[in-house]
C-alpha cells in the first residue's frame, strides 16, 4: 500500500518489463479471437518524468531516455509505443494502445490515489474495468475471463519479505483457474538467493512451459540494490524465447553499465 511507482517510472526494469510485454501483446494480437489482460499490480497508468517523484530519483535517466537517444530495432515497437504516448506509459497504458475493439482489460490497483488516477484515465474506455482490489485475491475473482485466451501480468511491489511465496501461490492458483492463460511475473533479482528458491519452487509447482528471461545490470551481490530483474512467463507465445534474447541483448547493449557481471538470459524451466 505505500508502495508509489511514480518514484521509478522508466527506469530501467520499467524498460525490460514493458518491452516484454510490448511483445507479448502484440502476439496475442496476431490470432483474430478477442483475448483479456488482466493487470494485477496496475499503480496510475501513467507518469509525468518532470513530476517530483520522478525527478528526485532520476531513475529514468539509466532507462528510458538512455533509450530513447540509442534506439535499436528490437526495441523499435516498444520506443515507437512510449513515444507516441508520452513519458512515462505505465503497463496499462501500453496495454490500451495495443488492445483491439473486442479486447478487454482489468486493472487492479490498492492504493487509493493511484487506483483514482486509473479510474480517471480509463473513464471513456468501456472495454477498460478499474478495481481496487487485492491482486491476489483478483486471480481467484476474475479468472477464467469470458474470452478464452488471455494474458495475466503480474507485478508486485516486493515490498514484503513474502513477496516471493505470495507470487509463486499466487502463480499456481491463477494457473489452476486459467490453464490456457499466458502468465507474466516480474521479480526483482537484488541477491541469488531468493531468486533460486522462487525457481526451484516453480519448477516443482507442477505447471508446464515455463520460460524465464532476465537481465543484469551487474553481479548480484548487494542486497540492497536493484541488480537487475526477471520476467517468468507461463505458456509463452510462440518464438517468445528468441524474442526476448533479442530484446533483452539490445537493452542492455543501450543501457549496460559495463559493471561486472552484466548478462541476459532466456532460461526454460519447465518444458511444454
Amino acid at each position: 500500500m505505500n508502495y508509489r511507482h511514480a518514484f521509478h517510472a522508466g527506469n530501467f526494469a520499467d524498460c525490460m518489463k514493458h518491452a516484454l510485454l510490448v511483445w507479448l501483446i502484440e502476439a496475442m494480437a496476431r490470432k483474430p479471437s478477442p483475448f483479456f489482460v488482466l493487470d494485477t499490480h496496475a499503480g496510475a497508468g501513467h507518469y509525468d518524468l518532470d513530476a517530483v517523484p520522478a525527478a528526485r530519483t532520476r531513475e529514468a535517466d539509466g532507462g528510458i531516455l538512455r533509450l530513447l537517444a540509442a534506439p535499436s530495432d528490437p526495441l523499435a515497437a516498444y520506443l515507437s509505443l512510449v513515444r507516441r504516448l508520452g513519458l512515462y506509459p505505465g503497463s496499462p497504458s501500453i496495454i490500451e494502445a495495443l488492445l483491439r475493439p473486442d479486447d478487454r482489460l482489468a486493472c487492479c490497483e490498492l492504493h487509493p490515489e493511484d487506483a483514482a488516477e486509473l479510474r480517471q484515465l480509463f473513464a471513456r474506455n468501456p472495454a477498460i474495468a478499474v478495481h481496487r482490489r487485492d491482486a491476489w485475491e483478483a486471480l481467484r475473482g476474475l479468472l477464467p475471463p469470458s474470452q478464452k485466451r488471455g494474458l495475466v501480468l503480474i507485478d508486485p511491489p516486493f515490498e514484503n519479505p513474502d513477496e516471493f511465496t505470495r507470487l509463486t501461490e499466487g502463480l499456481k492458483l491463477g494457473h489452476s483457474r486459467f490453464r490456457t492463460g499466458v502468465f507474466a511475473a516480474w521479480y526483482p533479482i537484488k541477491r541469488l538467493a531468493q531468486v533460486r528458491q522462487f525457481l526451484t519452487s516453480m519448477r516443482k509447482s507442477g505447471i508446464s512451459d515455463i520460460v524465464t528471461a532476465e537481465f543484469l545490470l551487474r553481479e548480484p551481490l548487494d542486497p540492497t540494490r536493484l541488480n537487475g530483474c526477471g520476467l517468468l512467463v507461463v505458456n509463452p507465445p510462440y518464438q517468445f524465447e528468441t524474442a526476448a534474447l533479442s530484446i533483452l541483448t539490445a537493452l542492455l547493449d543501450a543501457i549496460g553499465t559495463g559493471e561486472h557481471g552484466q548478462s541476459v538470459t532466456v532460461t526454460r524451466l519447465a518444458d511444454e
